[in-house]
């Protein structure tokens, strides 16, 4: 049909210039499409960042997400000595190395691994940073063929109303995948009493029990981050663990099995201004004192907590303890200040504290040791993790605190 149409056309009076014209149109389209050729060759990123389809998408992923069972024995109850939990994981590495979450396998005694071709496998522990929620587990490497390895994104580059997708067995239920986008970065834990920072990306991808541990990635399949958390009391309000927060942590707990901190072992918040002026007593700024660790370097040196609770606002505060003023010679009155100083700090480093105490200014001198593993540390101790009766493991965000331990 086209090539009779086109004889026809040939026979047409005063075609022959129309024919040339068009002949030039081609050459050039046909150098455009050259010139545009070589141009996507040499720039494969433009087309690398298209969006795949969800199901190409999923196809990508799925096969290095894996199911976590762990069991644990509480020795402390007689009617529920064994605890079991489900989570997820993603294989990192083809020798075998699982990302997950530390509330997920941290102090379990039997942790199994299954695949997304069913094949089940015990694990090994190999670290955990209960700080982060964040740990490593290792599975034998296959006598033939290789484990499926997942690509480990930038989490720099996300920026809010950014696609991603987070994969799972929520409630047990294996490789599921949900939608969302990214609903705010650097948020900062609500209720995360045991770190002073903790950035997570907030998600409206559905999270639920049994998520923990799992990836969330972004449009491209690559891992942005590890689901780690849910607001219970509100709808679509998840968290994940920034992926390249785990690059920094995963070295230590490969070499040493955990995260080295330095640790002065005090909780406590920082004297506000509205705090003063409801209560009407001399407070003065800096970081008050609620409570001293046992065996910390703060309880060595004699540092005081709170001795009278009274609740504002239904936040309890322990007043009557010690309130630091300045860390080496460095005034804090926020929080910011603080973190800046503990950025530069490490184990052993000696450490001045400028106190006051029932009103009078004092020095202490110390030096800070490794944090231990606390005792809220331990799964079902911290808010949200699982408890003998949870069969699915999720971590909650407790309603906002401005608790602080360092």
């Amino acid at each position: 049909m086209i090539a009779t149409s086109t004889t026809c056309a040939l026979r047409r009076p005063g075609f022959a210039s129309r024919l040339t014209a068009l002949a030039g149109i081609v050459a050039a389209l046909s150098t455009f499409g050259s010139t545009a050729a070589a141009q996507s060759v040499s720039q494969p990123q433009t087309a690398a960042a298209s969006p795949r389809s969800l199901p190409d998408l999923y196809d990508q992923v799925s096969p290095s997400v894996v199911s976590i069972a762990t069991i644990s024995i509480n020795p402390y109850d007689l009617d529920h000595r064994l605890e079991r939990a489900l989570g997820s994981g993603v294989i990192i590495d083809a020798s075998g190395l699982i990302l997950t979450n530390s509330h997920v396998v941290f102090g379990r005694q039997v942790i199994t691994v299954t695949l997304d071709d069913g094949t089940s496998l015990p694990a090994k522990f190999i670290g955990a940073d209960p700080t982060f929620d964040i740990a490593l587990i290792r599975i034998p490497r296959p006598t033939q063929g290789s484990l499926p390895v997942a690509t480990l994104g930038d989490s720099s580059k996300l920026r809010v109303g950014e696609d991603v997708y987070a994969i799972g067995n929520p409630l047990g239920l294996d490789q599921t995948l949900t939608r969302g986008v990214v609903s705010a970065i650097n948020r900062m834990l609500p209720g995360a009493e045991w770190s002073l920072t903790e950035p997570m990306i907030q998600t409206d991808a559905a999270i639920n029990p049994g998520n923990s541990g799992g990836p969330l990635v972004d449009s491209q399949g690559r891992v942005v981050g590890i689901t780690t958390a849910i607001q219970p009391e509100a709808q679509s309000i998840g968290f994940a663990v920034p992926v390249n927060l785990i690059r920094e942590v995963i070295p230590q707990l490969v070499d040493k099995g955990r995260m080295v901190r330095p640790w002065l072992g005090v909780q406590g918040q920082f004297v506000v201004s509205a705090l003063k002026q409801l209560l009407r007593v001399p407070l003065v700024d800096g970081f008050l004192v609620e409570a001293v660790e046992p065996g910390s370097p703060a309880e060595q040196k004699g540092l005081r907590g709170g001795i009278f609770e009274i609740t504002i606002e239904g936040q309890p505060i322990l007043l009557g303890g010690d309130i630091i003023t300045q860390v080496n010679g460095t005034v804090i009155d926020d929080a910011h200040k603080l973190a800046q100083i503990l950025d530069g700090l490490k184990v052993g480093s000696p450490l001045k504290l400028t106190v006051n105490r029932d009103g009078k200014t004092q020095s202490i001198d110390l030096m800070l040791a490794e944090r231990p593993v606390l005792l809220w540390d331990m799964p079902g101790r911290r808010t949200g993790a699982p408890g003998p009766t949870t069969d699915a493991a999720v971590r909650t965000a407790a309603a906002a605190r401005h608790t602080i331990c360092f």
